[in-house]
């Protein structure tokens, strides 16, 4: 079993450190909130689609949940803490998730990739759950929820199947895997929308094309004075 070193005091006193521990210093100054909009939607309902789309206009950052640990470091306190779970197959609590996005999109920020003067903030993939909503409202502004809705399962498990074949994730592409992905996502995800309540909530029909999802996308968004 892997252990975790005990953190130095420098480490202690570092935000996303304090986040992951649940601490917060009394005398630190309010923390910045980002303008965001959340895609939401079954895995295969075209989240990541539509969120590179958009990441492409100007004025929008897209930031996905992959991206968090695509750029982990591994040797970092945070990143020791995620191996110490995802080493023993254990789920990474929702505290550290976020305290690693935290971590991952302040980066950005400071690399002028991700401007929050200028840009609205695409969230795709996180958060997962609704302790994950509960712990990122103190770090993000949540404008809008795009809940894609796809009825054709079908659909949905063939997107699933071409991306983890591209991606040369073959165990992805099962039907069984498939649909525990589902599942996870009606027991832990969905109740999400809930937390966030119909005013901020916009049904979107993610069955056409992907130019025609963004186009209704967009004029939602025109229309609502965040485009």
């Amino acid at each position: 079993m892997s252990t975790l070193q005990t953190p130095t005091a420098a480490t202690l006193r570092s935000a996303p450190y304090a986040l992951a521990r649940g601490l917060r210093d009394p005398d630190e100054s309010p923390v910045r909130r980002y303008r965001t909009l959340l895609l939401f939607g079954a895995p295969g309902s075209g989240k990541g689609t539509l969120g590179k789309a958009l990441g492409a206009i100007p004025g929008f950052y897209h930031f996905a949940c992959g991206d968090v640990f695509r750029n982990l470091d591994m040797s970092s306190p945070l990143g020791r803490e995620f191996l110490h779970y995802s080493s023993q197959g254990l789920l990474v609590p929702d505290n550290i998730t976020v305290a690693l996005w935290k971590d991952s999109i302040d980066g950005m920020v400071s690399a002028r990739r991700f401007v929050p003067e200028r840009d609205l903030l695409i969230l795709d993939g996180i958060p997962r759950s609704v302790e994950q909503a509960r712990i990122m409202d103190d770090h993000i502004i949540v404008e809008r929820v795009l809940h894609l809705e796809c009825a054709d399962l079908t659909l949905m498990a063939d997107r699933l199947k071409r991306r983890a074949l591209k991606e040369n994730r073959l165990d992805d592409a099962s039907d069984e895997v498939i649909r525990r992905r589902w599942e996870v996502y009606d027991h832990e995800s969905r109740p999400m929308l809930a937390h966030y309540g119909p005013d901020r909530v916009d049904q979107v029909d993610a069955l056409g094309s992907p130019v025609s999802v963004l186009h209704d996308v967009l004029g939602r968004l025109i229309s609502a004075n965040l485009a």
